[in-house]
């Protein structure tokens, strides 16, 4: 009986802990001793109540105890200090890169690490994102039911043509965001703004909801070969599972990506 209660102690702890917690800090806020956390820690693991961060040893919350609560866990945002993964990506590709949160039926601009070039995109922290025209706000439509996406979506009739190439219709943003959740991943060509190319990935919890996005932005005639948009997608991807191990994630890292030629 009392493995149980220290069980569910650990579980309630965790509910509130949006960030995680090292088992050092879970055994001295329980009054627990160390071996018997860790032990009582490795069957919640092993039975998916809990996560183990692989980045930061950090535990979290689990899958299977988001199912039991109906997946309404209030938490906070996880993101609200800007990650050192958006400035080194920004760095290492010389480009700006951009974190992304949907806030209520919104999705706005967390953080950003601005590009080193003299030509700087109009992005910024508080900025709304066009649902259905921007990559950082279909990837975190992607991460919802279809349902959820097309009543988000339908508060925003009409949808605003930005340019030539931007989705016209809810039903073809839908059909858009089957193809992201496919691939991992979206590319905004000129549907936006012209003269912008932009990639975007999933950031996920503990719980494996899609929690943010992180984005690569810059003009089209600075990745307008193969080559550097391959880059481009890596680099973001990579962004992405460092965010993800950070907030409990423990999914397969993603492989290696290529761009199809048309992307």
């Amino acid at each position: 009986m009392q493995v149980l209660i220290r069980s569910l102690r650990v579980l309630r702890l965790l509910t509130g802990e949006a960030r995680g917690l090292p088992m050092g800090e879970i055994a001295a806020r329980l009054d627990m001793p160390v071996p018997s956390t860790h032990r009582i820690l490795a069957v919640l693991e092993s039975e998916r109540f809990v996560t183990r961060s692989p980045s930061n040893r950090r535990y979290f919350l689990g899958p299977v105890a988001r199912e039991l609560s109906g997946n309404d866990l209030a938490r906070e945002s996880p993101l609200v200090t800007p990650h050192p993964a958006v400035a080194a990506a920004s760095r290492s590709s010389g480009e700006t890169v951009f974190l992304a949160e949907l806030v209520g039926t919104r999705v706005v601009c967390l953080a950003l690490a601005q590009s080193e070039h003299p030509l700087r995109l109009f992005v910024r922290v508080g900025q709304e994102m066009p649902l259905h025209a921007a990559a950082s706000a279909r990837v975190l439509l992607a991460g919802r039911s279809s349902a959820e996406a097309r009543a988000l979506l339908a508060g925003r009739i009409p949808l605003t043509p930005f340019t030539s190439d931007t989705p016209a219709d809810i039903d073809q943003v839908i059909s858009r965001l089957a193809l992201v959740t496919a691939r991992g991943y979206d590319i905004c060509d000129a549907e936006l703004e012209l003269n912008v190319w932009s990639v975007s990935a999933p950031i996920r919890s503990s719980t494996d909801e899609v929690v943010a996005s992180v984005t690569l932005a810059a003009p089209r005639h600075r990745v307008a070969d193969q080559d550097t948009r391959d880059e481009a997608l890596r680099t973001v991807l990579s962004a992405a599972a460092e965010m993800s191990a950070d907030l409990g994630w423990s999914g397969a890292p993603a492989p290696a990506a290529r761009l199809a030629p048309s992307e």
